[in-house]
């Protein structure tokens, strides 16, 4: 051994130090390069192990050759040698740097294991907050921000007030603003929540924070991960998060106004997506299934929504993924802009002269409105994002935004695939990482990674990358009454032969059930021809009605339609002296009834309804000991004067019981 060293001091020095600094740096790079390759899981395993072998065999082979080298003396292929080593060092720092910066990026898409949680205690502004103050909380305990963090807010701050307790947080806002009682505890985000329903839009303004406590959690949503991984066929929840800064805070509230159902099978590269409307009207899961629009769920948080849409879908989700649409800017000009077929405003056509116009991403309007000519055409960010939030230029409303978004959804799918350069890659990535947060692990993201290099080939080879089909649930309008709210909410009935249609293609992608072989086909050249939708035209079945109004009727009339749907109905003759008494409505006619017209159906089981027994004492008219069986009134002319008047003021008699 003292003989190879005395001969390896005898070597060219500089060579010498050379050979060991290449060798160190050669090492450490490996290393950091082999990890980096371990971290990508799943992806290219066999070329991955043959390269980890390949260069640790050539680390071997340049160390023991290039020291027998410098004891023989023999520079030339040492020197050669080390030069390969360098390439392959920088080789080694790129790939690493490359790797890290995608691997680092899906990871951050993932959602953190710890959030945190608020919790708010408000009133309005003009309310004089004081130790006799009534306060309202949200009785579920099981609720984190409504519930528990209330009640750790109550004891730290030492509040000594009574607490009302509901089951119903729209009837604890609506007694918060009538002035029942004087503050409510509410979710950190509760602005985001409720600005979009009419009457709290300016809730911003017009309440105050009294108190607030926040504590670091584990991330309740994490728990509702599947095991299932790209190998398989998956069911994915795009929830829509309206934030109004750039990227997306994994906590940021959601107002569940974009609900998008994806169903993906990696074996056929087929997807079947659903946009659920937003004023669904559907029950609840974790509000008792008391029915609401869809989107009321996003107030109970991620597991709720996901619970709901489970149900009404009768679907098992995988996994969910909330997008900033905000952050949609972001995207859309990263990969340059997508190209889009713009629809020509339906309604209020002339407003910007046929042009589609919007705020832009910061909701602002006048000199900041963003305005798209209609026509196939590539839009940049912000026309993407107006284009995807535009409703009110459209007859069919959210029904029209929905088709719109799924528009800016697809073309942002499928331009994400045609990235030129590592440059744009980083660039999509880092666009996506803040503004798309997910209960998927970044294994389970990588997983994916096979279906992309499929779709890559498709789009190399001029096909399709990815064969969607588009769903459409066919809705109806559905005027619903809330006695907890106090107010009628413009819902949307969903026809059931629509849905079933939906949850069968939805099966049908997922290899759960088999697609039905079409056997006939016909053409005409006067009709165009249309792309089968999943869902579309099938209008049977209503999903829920209301309670009619039954005040100017007959007892008859009542009777009949309380057999059909099987509501007891109980029949009380009124004099003027009630409280239930009418005196717009004939004698002999119902002049009021228990249960508010407007009223979700299912939810009744009886009914009352109060007969106007006789007319008041300033009338004159005699009373009648006994209703008539079959004539209501025998002046036609009084009856039909009283009639016509009780139609004009249905809604206000009823509601002003």
């Amino acid at each position: 051994m003292n003989k190879v060293f005395r001969k390896l001091k005898k070597s060219n020095r500089i060579l010498r130090y050379f050979y060991y600094i290449i060798s160190i740096v050669y090492i450490i790079s490996l290393f950091f390069f082999i990890k980096s390759l371990l971290n990508l899981s799943g992806i290219e395993t066999v070329l991955r192990i043959v390269f980890i072998i390949f260069f640790i065999f050539y680390l071997i082979l340049y160390c023991f050759w290039n020291l027998l080298n410098l004891l023989r003396r023999k520079y030339k292929v040492l020197v050669i040698t080390s030069i390969i080593s360098i390439i392959f060092i920088i080789i080694f720092w790129v790939a690493s740097y490359y790797i890290n910066m995608v691997y680092n990026n899906i990871n951050n898409i993932t959602e953190n294991d710890k959030l945190v949680y608020t919790s708010y205690l408000i009133s309005l502004n003009d309310t004089d907050f004081n130790n006799s103050s009534t306060i309202g909380l949200l009785a579920d305990e099981e609720e984190i921000e409504w519930n528990a963090l209330a009640q750790k807010l109550y004891s730290k701050e030492k509040l000594v007030n009574s607490i009302t307790d509901y089951s119903d947080y729209n009837a604890m806002l609506k007694e918060l603003y009538d002035g029942d009682i004087d503050a409510i505890f509410v979710p950190g985000n509760y602005v985001t929540l409720f600005s979009n329903e009419e009457q709290y839009e300016n809730i911003a303004s017009e309440t105050k924070v009294l108190y607030e406590y926040s504590e670091e959690m584990t991330n309740q949503d994490l728990i509702l991960a599947s095991n299932k991984d790209f190998s398989e066929p998956l069911t994915f929840l795009l929830m829509g998060v309206d934030s109004e800064k750039d990227g997306l805070n994994a906590n940021a509230a959601f107002n569940g106004d974009t609900l998008m159902l994806i169903t993906f099978n990696p074996a056929t590269l087929t997807a079947t997506m659903l946009s659920i409307p937003r004023d669904t009207y559907v029950p609840i899961t974790c509000n008792n299934n008391n029915y609401a629009k869809i989107n009321s769920a996003a107030a109970f948080g991620t597991s709720c929504v996901i619970d709901t849409v489970s149900a009404f879908l009768d679907i098992e989700i995988d996994y969910y993924v909330k997008i900033n649409f905000k952050g949609v800017v972001e995207l859309v000009d990263a990969i340059g802009g997508i190209e889009v077929d713009v629809e020509a405003p339906t309604y209020n056509a002339d407003e910007y002269d046929g042009m589609m116009c919007e705020q832009n991403s910061d909701r602002l309007f006048g000199d900041n409105l963003v305005c798209i000519e209609p026509g196939l055409q590539t839009l940049n960010g912000e026309q993407a994002l107006a284009y995807a939030r535009n409703r009110h230029l459209y007859i069919g409303s959210d029904l029209d935004r929905i088709r719109h978004q799924q528009q800016v959804v697809e073309a942002i799918a499928a331009k994400a695939l045609q990235f030129s350069s590592i440059n744009d890659l980083q660039n999509i990535l880092n666009a996506i990482s803040s503004n798309i947060a997910t209960n998927m692990s970044t294994n389970t993201i990588l997983s994916g990674y096979n279906v992309i290099k499929s779709m890559l080939s498709n789009v190399i080879s001029g096909e399709d990358f990815l064969n969607i089909n588009k769903a459409y649930l066919e809705t109806y309008s559905l005027p619903v009454y809330r006695p907890s709210a106090g107010t009628t909410t413009s819902a949307q009935g969903y026809y059931t032969a629509s849905l079933e249609d939906i949850k069968h293609a939805l099966n049908v992608t997922l290899g759960l059930e088999e697609e039905e072989q079409v056997k006939t086909f016909s053409f005409s050249v006067n009709e165009p021809y249309e792309i089968y939708s999943p869902g579309k035209g099938l209008r049977s079945g209503e999903s829920s009605q209301v309670l009619p109004s039954f005040i100017g009727k007959t007892v008859t009339e009542a009777e009949e339609f309380c057999n059909e749907h099987n509501i007891d109905l109980h029949i009380e003759y009124v004099n003027p002296d009630s409280s239930h008494y009418n005196a717009n409505v004939a004698v002999g006619l119902i002049g009021n009834q228990s249960e508010f017209a407007s009223v979700l159906l299912s939810t009744v089981d009886e009914l009352t309804v109060y007969v106007v027994n006789s007319r008041a004492a300033a009338n004159d008219e005699p009373e009648l000991d006994e209703p008539p069986a079959d004539e209501t009134d025998t002046d036609a002319t009084e009856e039909n004067e009283d009639s016509s008047n009780s139609d004009d003021l249905l809604e206000d008699l009823i509601f002003g019981e």
